[in-house]
C-alpha cells in the first residue's frame, strides 16, 4: 500500500497576498480521495523528529533560533515566510514525514510526502520558503541507522537544489543530481555532483530527452541502493516563477520515467512534492496528483 507523510498543519495559512501557494497541501489529499487514487488509509501523520536528526544536518545554532523564534529579521526574510511557532512545527512534521517515508520505501518500495522538497535550506540558515532541508535529513537519517550506504538525491524541481548541494558537498556517499532551469532561482548556484541547466523556454521534447539519456547513466555508475526524488511541477509552462515550457502531460511522463526505474531496478524511493506556482490552482493539483496516480499504477 501506498503510504503518503499528510499533516493538517501543512495547510497553514499564510497572510492575505503571499504568492506562495499553501491551499495546495489541502486540496491535493482531496482529489486524491475524490478520485479514488487513495484512501484515507493511504495516509499518515508525521510525528515530531527528534533533535538530533535535525542537527545531524542543520548547525545547532541555527536550529535553536528557529525553535526559539530568534532568527534575525533579515534571514527571516530571506525564508521568504512569516516565521511563527507554528510555521516551525509545520516544518519539523514536514521533516519527520520524510523521515518515515523513507522507512516504509525501503520495506514497500516507494513513499511520499503531500509537501516537503524544501532544497533551499541549508546547514545553517534557509530561504526560498524552505527552513530545514527534509530530504537531506531523511538522507542522514538512513545512513546513521544503516539502513543506506550510497544515496542518491534526484530533483528535478526548475530551481536547483542549492542548499541541498552545499549540505552534501564534501560527502561522496551522497550523489546530489540537479537538474533546473538555467535562468532560474537562484542566481548564484551553488556546485552539486551533477548539475544540468535547462535552457530557458525548453519544453518537454528537450527536458525528456536530457532525462532520459542521464539519469540511467548515473544510477548505473552510482548504484545507490537509496533514492530521494524531488518532483516540483514547476517546470510547467503555466509556471509563474519558472522559465521551462513542459506541458502537465509532459511533466506526467517524467515522474513515470523516474519511478519507472526505480521500481525496475528495485531501489527505495522517497518522494516530496517540491514547488509549484502556475496561477490556476487546478493545474497545479492535477500535475501533482499526476505523480502520486504514477506511484499508485507502477508500483502496486
Amino acid at each position: 500500500m501506498l503510504k503518503i507523510a499528510y499533516h493538517p498543519i501543512y495547510k497553514y495559512p499564510l497572510p492575505k497576498g503571499h504568492r506562495f501557494p499553501m491551499e495546495k497541501y489541502e486540496l491535493l489529499p482531496q482529489q486524491l480521495l475524490h478520485e479514488g487514487t487513495c484512501t484515507s488509509e493511504n495516509f499518515f501523520a508525521p510525528k515530531m523528529p527528534s533533535e538530533e536528526d535535525i542537527i545531524a544536518v542543520h548547525t545547532s545554532e541555527y536550529f535553536e533560533s528557529l525553535i526559539n523564534l530568534t532568527i534575525d529579521k533579515k534571514a527571516a526574510r530571506k525564508i521568504g515566510f512569516p516565521l511563527s511557532e507554528t510555521l516551525v512545527e509545520r516544518e519539523l512534521r514536514i521533516a519527520q514525514g520524510t523521515i518515515e517515508g523513507s522507512e516504509y520505501a525501503l520495506k514497500h518500495g516507494i513513499a511520499m510526502n503531500i509537501a516537503g522538497g524544501t532544497h533551499h535550506a541549508y546547514a545553517n540558515h534557509g530561504e526560498g520558503f524552505c527552513m530545514l532541508n527534509d530530504q537531506a535529513i531523511a538522507a542522514r537519517y538512513l545512513q546513521k541507522k544503516g539502513f543506506a550506504k550510497k544515496i542518491l538525491i534526484v530533483d528535478l524541481d526548475v530551481h536547483q537544489g542549492n542548499g541541498t548541494a552545499e549540505i552534501f558537498e564534501n560527502d561522496d556517499s551522497i550523489f546530489t543530481f540537479s537538474m533546473h532551469g538555467a535562468g532560474n532561482y537562484p542566481f548564484k548556484k551553488e556546485k552539486s555532483d551533477l548539475d544540468i541547466a535547462v535552457p530557458d523556454g525548453s519544453g518537454d521534447e528537450v527536458y525528456l530527452q536530457k532525462l532520459t539519456e542521464i539519469l540511467p547513466k548515473l544510477i548505473e555508475k552510482q548504484q545507490p541502493d537509496f533514492i530521494f526524488y524531488l518532483s516540483g511541477v514547476d517546470i510547467l509552462e503555466t509556471d509563474k516563477l519558472g522559465r521551462l515550457n513542459c506541458t502537465v502531460e509532459g511533466c506526467k511522463k517524467r515522474d513515470r520515467f523516474v519511478l519507472g526505474i526505480c521500481k525496475d531496478l528495485n531501489i527505495p524511493v522517497q518522494v516530496s512534492m517540491g514547488g509549484g506556482y502556475s496561477p490556476e490552482i487546478k493545474t497545479i493539483i492535477e500535475a501533482h496528483a499526476n505523480t502520486f496516480r504514477a506511484a499508485q499504477e507502477i508500483f502496486f
